[in-house]
């Protein structure tokens, strides 16, 4: 598993932007104020089947699968962003063509279910941006917003995340490494699915969102157990959301600090990001360096 990542070409004012639906339906109104945004900046492409319904998918899997398909082989899109998160992604996301994107890298955007596009482009080699997907950027605050835009206009900028909750220092409260990473509980189901590969020495990132405590502690002894977890350099956790503890009393934060102790390694909580409505989006694949409380993104370049 290669630790280093092909950083796509930063977007523009003008340049094509695919809006795809991997995953699952949405209200048409949280479409349009996303849309609305996006096209201020730039061209969009957007097929009317993202509309269509399957239960709670966006169109059944062959609608979605030549949807992504024809976007990743797209000349002229620079990024692909996704509607919505819910869930679909990881019933298409291995039919895909990754050796087209590893050839001509363009940007996958979006977070939540999307994070199983994440993983399969992390392990083609190509960065991608954890961020809000289309229908969160509708209402998003201008802080939101101005970091969606760095991410993929200026991917190699650095920028600091500061002041967030040490719960375990680890060696000294130091890592660097690529930063990959999203949802847990996706990242869970890659791993099942024998599709998770962490590089060595990597950052890993995570958030969720309606879990109880115990169903989180699972999906870490899972991942440990099966030493998804033992080459990882340093955690850092965006937020746990609506991860109501039981009638036990024990957090979501307790279970994170409690279960990733034992790794040995720099573990921080309270990072921007996640399904709360301050979602910061950053690089998946670019180097990034913890340092006592602080995250630095873009530490040296990726």
């Amino acid at each position: 598993m290669r630790s280093t990542f092909a950083i796509p070409a930063p977007l523009e004012p003008g340049d094509v932007v695919a809006v795809v639906a991997p995953s699952g339906r949405f209200p048409a109104g949280d479409l349009w104020r996303g849309l609305a945004w996006l096209r201020s900046r730039y061209r969009l492409r957007i097929d009317p089947g993202v509309f269509e319904c399957d239960g709670y998918l966006a169109g059944n899997d062959e609608r979605r699968r030549v949807e992504l398909d024809r976007a990743l082989r797209d000349p002229d899109a620079k990024a692909i962003v996704a509607v919505r998160g819910g869930y679909g992604a990881t019933r298409i996301a291995d039919e895909l063509p990754w050796d087209a994107i590893a050839n001509r890298p363009r940007w996958i955007v979006g977070f939540s279910d999307v994070t199983a596009l994440h993983a399969m482009a992390w392990r083609a080699g190509i960065a991608s941006v954890h961020g809000p997907n289309v229908t969160g950027l509708g209402p998003q605050a201008p802080r939101v917003r101005a970091a969606w835009l760095a991410a993929v206009e200026r991917p190699t900028a650095p920028r600091v995340w500061r002041g967030l909750r040490v719960l375990h220092r680890g060696q000294g409260g130091q890592a660097r490494g690529p930063l990959v990473g999203g949802n847990l509980s996706i990242l869970h189901a890659m791993a099942a699915a024998g599709r998770l590969a962490i590089p060595p020495g990597a950052i890993l990132a995570l958030e969720d969102v309606t879990e109880a405590p115990y169903r989180i502690d699972r999906m870490l002894t899972s991942l440990r157990v099966g030493e998804h977890l033992a080459q990882v350099s340093a955690i850092v956790l965006g937020g746990f959301d609506r991860c109501v503890p039981g009638p036990d009393g024990r957090t979501a934060e307790d279970v994170l600090a409690e279960r990733t102790r034992s790794l040995g390694v720099p573990v921080l909580a309270g990072a921007p990001f996640g399904h709360a409505p301050h979602n910061e989006a950053f690089v998946l694949g670019q180097t990034a360096r913890v340092e006592d409380d602080a995250v630095t993104l873009a530490a040296g370049g990726a």
